[in-house]
């Protein structure tokens, strides 16, 4: 079984200002719930109890999270607010969390090669807090679902929904041969192509499970998109020279990080999590 996840947080979250001025975005509640905390807990759903973080400047208050306060639990002693960290020093308690730093913003693909100290020579996921993911049916979330597909093709995969043809631009978008209903094996891969561009509209979204020679192949990727190293330009590499499977997830997405995708994620999850 996997047991890594790498979350790369080190963005600056610009959509979101002037909140995310002095706040990381995957601080960000969905009602009482930062996005982040979500995302672990996806992960740990999953089977996977260690949890990697590629910060930046400014994201303390991540670690400090996933962290005990002694302070405020004293504090809140024998009320009933206790019960309201119970999630959380569950997560505290059964898991490893460790931290290293981006220290350049120089894309998706540097950023987990900044990782790989976090992850060794292990497979991992990769889990974009700012995806909300929520599976079709409660605990099959959608690192669940693809974890047990590695577990039969032991090999990199990408999980993928179909996007409007004009939204292609904002998303990586893959072409491939099906394999069956919802997999695909990956023939190529275009990072926010234009829609006359686009081989499909298949896009990638923030779910991924890497084996551990894409650090390699992330090294010798050179600047892409936006003059980015780009994890899309590295997986058609690694694609080409053996195997890349791309799925389309059982579940629904949120883009929680436009402005539009975090309010109808606050409203699903107000209203199928929180009230439930």
């Amino acid at each position: 079984m996997i047991k890594n996840c790498l979350f790369p947080v080190a963005g600056y979250g610009t959509r979101f200002l002037p909140a995310t001025k002095a706040m990381p975005k995957e601080m960000l509640p969905l009602v009482n719930k930062p996005l982040v905390q979500y995302g672990v807990e996806e992960a740990q759903e999953a089977g996977m109890n260690n949890f990697g973080f590629v910060t930046g400047r400014g994201k303390r208050a991540i670690a400090d999270h996933f962290d005990i306060s002694y302070e405020l639990e004293h504090q809140i002693q024998g009320s009933g607010k206790e019960e309201l960290l119970g999630d959380i020093r569950t997560l505290i308690e059964n898991n490893t969390f460790s931290f290293t730093r981006q220290h350049q913003m120089k894309g998706l693909g540097h950023a987990i090669l900044s990782g790989r100290t976090l992850v060794g020579d292990n497979p991992f996921a990769v889990l974009l807090a700012d995806d909300l993911c929520v599976g079709e049916e409660p605990g099959n979330g959608v690192l669940k679902q693809m974890s047990e597909l590695y577990n039969q093709f032991r090999c990199s995969i990408v999980a993928i929904q179909e996007v409007p043809a004009d939204q292609t631009h904002k998303y990586g978008v893959i072409a491939g041969e099906s394999m069956k209903e919802g997999l695909y094996r990956i023939t190529d891969m275009v990072e926010k192509p234009a829609p006359e561009d686009a081989p499909s509209n298949l896009a990638i979204i923030g779910r991924y499970i890497l084996t551990p020679d894409i650090f390699d192949i992330i090294k010798d990727t050179p600047p892409g998109k936006n003059g980015e190293v780009q994890i899309t330009d590295a997986l058609l590499t690694q694609a080409k020279s053996g195997c890349v499977l791309a799925y389309k997830f059982k579940g629904n997405r949120f883009d929680c990080g436009s402005i539009d995708g975090f309010v109808e994620a606050t409203n699903y999850v107000y209203e199928n999590v929180y009230k439930g």
